[in-house]
């Protein structure tokens, strides 16, 4: 089984829907318990991504 990659530094993005201390998305993390290992492996897979991505000081 694939760890969830939470590490319980829960920020919520009311914008984009996402959790910047893991970088899931709402969808991703209420359906964690659902998901294959596949499914799991393949979110953790774009979560470095994700983060490399995040600038907090970017204008939308």
């Amino acid at each position: 089984m694939i760890e969830s990659p939470c590490i319980s530094v829960c920020m919520i993005n009311a914008d984009d829907e996402r959790c910047y201390g893991c970088f899931r998305t709402l969808d991703e993390i209420a359906s964690w318990t659902n998901f294959s290992d596949a499914e799991r492996a393949a979110i953790n897979a774009q979560l470095e991504e994700r983060r490399a991505a995040f600038d907090p000081l970017a204008d939308d």
